[in-house]
């Protein structure tokens, strides 16, 4: 995000998540209000990988989003094995520093794994 006030929203719902992990009835509140700054920045990226968030906590009370992959020396991929926790916090820290090119990248990953989910 660009704006000190989204990055601070940011900032505001890793605490949450590593205080309380990912209780869907805190975080949920704090994510939309996390995308109407998404919204006014114009980051349409962020803007759907922050409302699928949400709808994925709200229909799953979990956030078990496989978005992460290895690749291994034979070229084959498979997935990591992460915990709801640190998944959503590896997400919320892509977005502080989504202006860099190689996250965007993972966060796409996530819009994708989130809306094959859902969809």
């Amino acid at each position: 995000m660009k704006t000190g006030k989204a990055n601070k929203q940011i900032e505001k719902v890793i605490a949450i998540v590593e205080k309380e992990g990912v209780n869907a009835s805190t975080l949920i509140s704090e994510l939309k209000e996390l995308r109407e700054f998404a919204l006014k920045e114009e980051d349409p990226l962020l803007a759907k990988v922050t409302r699928l968030t949400y709808e994925y906590l709200e229909e799953n009370e979990a956030y078990d989003v496989q978005a992460l992959w290895e690749e291994d020396e034979e070229g084959g991929e498979f997935p990591l094995e992460i915990e709801d926790q640190e998944n959503l916090l590896n997400l919320l820290n892509l977005m502080l520093k989504s202006d860099h090119k190689i996250n965007r990248e993972e966060i796409k990953d996530y819009r994708t794994a989130l809306k094959e989910e859902l969809y």
